[in-house]
């Protein structure tokens, strides 16, 4: 933090630059101890600003300055200024040619960001401001350039030379070393800059496109994983297949390539024709990867292929345009997921983020609008608002306009902003002006935080057959945002007769309508009706909104069993569940022992004797709350009651459902080969989560599945799970957990993908990650404290996903993680920053919790010289 209090940057402040840069030609040499940069910039005036020429400032940071050249000319030291982080130079014509040299040391680059090394690999991560720790340059999204890049390296240690674009001419030089060019024919902003040297590997195929086009494809990964990157090429030929289908875009260069970096700050990254990605997103084997690691590498290739067109061929203006991006790129992708799984269970996981996660965001310090209107640190802002609830924001607007006018502002829009850095404000009129519909008072969604709310209550009147269902939506404050305007709001919705079959709504016969909520309180009718039907609302989660809606218990357990709609009807589940274990946490608070409602334990009966119910599904409506979701909902948070009450419903309905659950499990043993198709998935994730539930009986023989299922699986899903099962149950010794955990060890010791999975299962679990357990394992010699991947399974597994322990104590844990938030946030400082997490919602938690993560905060905040992003977070937190 080079100033006692960073500056806040305002979108109300956006200016175009004073210049463009045309072209970028970019030369790198790479030696064992430091790079030398030369960057050429076709530098032009931009007409706008007048005929004028001020001074040109570039940005730069933790540079060695060697030589800085304006057309033929070097410059002095005096005739330029160079201060912490800028280089301004004179200028005196419209357009000219700068040259500049840098020096920069990427081995010592521990902040993952610019150039650095990882595994002896030189690669690069550039969004949002990392071009500025390789040269300097006008390091913004709506500076856009063409780039040609030659990279120089010594052959034998980096043999493999990528940039972005197409490889176009290479040599050697004398004494071993090598050079390749790259040039990537479309304009594009430094952000999207990429470069890999190393010795790596390739998997290759062939794309041909719609247009006939052959496009070459090239996976590089380190010579020991060469044999996990087949699901990522067949991932990545879907996705292209798919984008020209849904949306008719096609690859425009002739070759893509992806390259796996075990140290990445982020899951991937979209760079123009070169995607870089963190090494856990990418590969993939039975042995190594579970189901849902699968279904992750499919759906991130996915969303990084599809950024090709939104958000490369088409960029944001400004970074506070982020979700133009991100949120439209993370609807393409679960559309995409959704058509390649299961539609249903794609939709209950999308909203699980939302109210678990997202909501929780909305309520907290850190809330912002989907468009911030400023920040401090931009990297602060890769959020669940801007991608998760940017993404529901896209859909809404295809709920509003229907698909084929969603299919057509699309392509306006990518017509109309082809090779240019927009906004939010072009993607809603593209879709206004291609279906007809005002969007104004939607427009309240990119400018508003928080979570809106609606409330609905109805009435039937027997005499004139009427229902009236009346909506009110508000908007609690956020931080800078007292009051609301009201938001338009889709709400779907359909009535249930007694039989639970939906009633007709028009004179068509539909029997699922939309609501389109706009006002602060509006009524709708509908006649016809003969007895008072129960309301489905928010039908597939049409809107990122909290209902309240007077539902009694056995309406829940009605709509459990009788909803068409897959979302609500595990929705129901939800509600019911937490319900109950709210009952349980008040209980347990007054030192009462509270009976668990009958009627959930029933309802779980008739879910697990429903044949009918497609297993994915099923799966989902078995699964209780998250402990998380449980404390987002919680007025008063308090964690080791909540935990408590949830452990007494899961051995309640395991004890009551014992015989179902073992059949089932029995019923579902799969045999041969693994396979990663949605139908297989399912089944073992359904007899997965049953062995979960038997796991919880103190029987032996129950005890003893789990431990057989780990010694003789076939595949990393049923594998994790049974370990997991053994290592969470009350009633395994430590001796059989030992067990299994040094032969897991032994077996995927060399593996990191996969010991990040072992250090998340022990930190996470209640009952064996303890603080000490903990602390233990950051002395093994498989944690790595510079790998990212490392500390998120281990630090954040403990700190995010161990309620029960990390909230234990007399705030023992929270001591621990701001030891380690201080003492990363000199390495990597977005690491550290997203490490923060679990202490900034300290406000709502129980007085004792609430105070002594109040005095982490405080210690964290009174560190000297704090990065912008952990400055940022603690401040707004406190």
């Amino acid at each position: 933090m080079k100033d006692a209090q960073p500056r806040a940057i305002y979108l109300k402040d956006y200016q175009a630059p004073d210049y463009w840069i045309d072209t970028t030609d970019l030369t790198f040499d790479l030696f064992e101890d430091h790079a030398l940069v030369t960057s050429v910039l076709g530098v032009r005036r931009n007409e706008d600003h007048g005929e004028d020429t001020p001074e040109l400032t570039l940005v730069g940071i933790d540079l060695e300055l060697v030589s800085v050249c304006v057309d033929d000319t070097e410059l002095t030291p005096a005739q330029y200024i160079q201060g912490s982080e800028s280089l301004t130079v004179p200028v005196a014509s419209q357009a000219f040619s700068l040259t500049v040299v840098t020096r920069i040391r990427p081995q010592e680059n521990t902040s993952l960001e610019g150039l650095y090394k990882s595994n002896g690999m030189f690669c690069t991560q550039c969004e949002a401001e990392g071009f500025r720790k390789i040269t300097y340059y006008l390091d913004r999204p709506d500076v856009m350039s063409k780039f040609t890049t030659k990279v120089i390296a010594d052959k034998g240690r980096y043999p493999v030379l990528l940039s972005n674009g197409n490889d176009i001419a290479r040599g050697e030089f004398d004494g071993g070393r090598h050079w390749v060019t790259w040039e990537d024919p479309f304009k594009k902003p430094s952000y999207l800059f990429a470069l890999v040297g190393g010795d790596l590997e390739v998997v290759e195929d062939t794309f041909t496109t719609m247009s006939g086009k052959e496009v070459a494809l090239r996976i590089f990964t380190e010579s020991h994983n060469i044999d996990k990157c087949d699901h990522a090429m067949v991932s990545l030929k879907k996705s292209m297949k798919w984008d020209e289908e849904v949306y008719g875009r096609e690859y425009d260069l002739d070759i893509f390539m992806i390259v796996a970096v075990d140290h990445f700050n982020m899951g991937a990254m979209e760079n123009k024709g070169l995607n870089i990605f963190n090494s856990s997103c990418v590969l993939a084997s039975p042995d190594t990867a579970t189901d849902a690691s699968y279904q992750r590498v499919e759906a991130i290739v996915a969303h990084e292929y599809f950024h090709n067109w939104s958000g490369n061929r088409v960029t944001c203006r400004d970074w506070f345009q982020l979700s133009l991006k991100e949120g439209f790129t993370v609807f393409r992708d679960a559309e995409f997921s959704a058509d390649m799984n299961s539609r249903g269970v794609k939709r209950i996981e999308d909203a699980t983020v939302m109210k678990t996660a997202q909501f929780a965001e909305d309520a907290g310090p850190m809330a912002h609008p989907i468009r911030p209107q400023s920040f401090i640190e931009i990297s602060n802002f890769y959020t669940l608002t801007v991608y998760e609830k940017g993404c529901e924001v896209v859909r809404m607007i295809q709920t509003i306009v229907g698909k084929d006018n969603f299919r057509k502002g699309s392509d306006l829009y990518f017509d109309r902003h082809d090779g240019e850095a927009a906004t939010c404000e072009d993607f809603v009129k593209a879709m206004e002006d291609a279906s007809g519909v005002d969007l104004s008072q939607f427009r309240n969604w990119y400018n508003q935080a928080g979570t809106p709310v609606i409330t609905v209550t109805d009435h039937f009147n027997p005499s004139s057959r009427q229902y009236s269902l009346t909506i009110g939506q508000s908007c609690p404050a956020t931080p800078g945002q007292d009051s609301k305007l009201p938001f338009h709001i889709p709400v779907a919705i359909a009535l249930l007769d007694q039989k639970g079959q939906a009633l007709p709504l028009n004179e068509v016969g539909e029997t699922e309508q939309v609501l389109q909520v706009t006002a602060a309180n509006e009524t709708w009718t509908f006649d016809g009706l003969t007895e008072k039907p129960l309301p489905s609302i928010l039908r597939n989660f049409s809107a990122p909104v909290r209902v309240n809606y007077d539902y009694r218990r056995e309406d829940l357990v009605f709509l459990m069993k009788y909803d068409s709609d897959g979302y609500n009807r595990w929705d129901a589940g939800q509600r019911l569940a937490t319900e109950v274990i709210q009952d349980l946490v008040k209980g347990l608070l007054k030192g009462e022992e509270a009976e668990i409602d009958s009627k959930l334990i029933e309802a779980f009966g008739v879910v697990l004797a429903d044949e009918q119910l497609d297993k994915a599904v099923k799966t989902e409506m078995l699964r209780l709350p998250t402990e998380a979701s449980l404390a987002e909902q919680a007025e008063e948070i308090h964690p080791l009651q909540i935990c408590e009450a949830r452990s007494r419903v899961r051995k309640a309905i395991a004890v009551a459902h014992k015989n179902q659950i073992q059949a089932l499990y029995q019923t579902l043993e799969q045999k041969g080969d693994y396979s990663p198709e949605a139908t297989e998935i399912a089944e073992r994730t359904l007899r997965n989560t049953c062995l979960g539930y038997l796991s919880e009986l103190e029987d032996d023989s129950q005890q003893q599945l789990a431990v057989d299922q780990y010694r003789s699986a076939g595949n990393m899903t049923d594998l994790r799970a049974a370990m997991s099962a053994v290592i969470n149950s009350s009633y395994q010794s430590q001796e059989t957990i030992d067990a299994l955990l040094n032969d897991f060890l032994d077996r995927y010791k060399n593996d990191s993908v996969v010991m990040d999975s072992w250090f998340m299962m022990q930190s996470a679990s209640p009952s064996l990650g303890t603080l000490e357990h903990v602390k233990s394992l950051l002395e093994h010699a498989s944690f790595d404290s510079t790998s990212p991947n490392k500390l998120r399974a281990l630090l954040g597994g403990f700190a995010s996903g161990n309620m029960k322990q990390f909230h234990s104590g007399s705030g023992e844990g929270y001591e621990f993680l701001a030891d380690w938030i201080i003492t990363l946030d000199k390495q990597n400082p977005q690491t550290a920053s997203r490490l923060m997490t679990p202490l900034t919602r300290w406000k709502k938690y129980e007085p004792v919790c609430r105070e002594h993560m109040r005095k982490a905060l405080e210690r964290i905040k009174a560190v000297p010289d704090l990065s912008t992003d952990i400055y940022e977070v603690v401040t707004k937190s406190l």
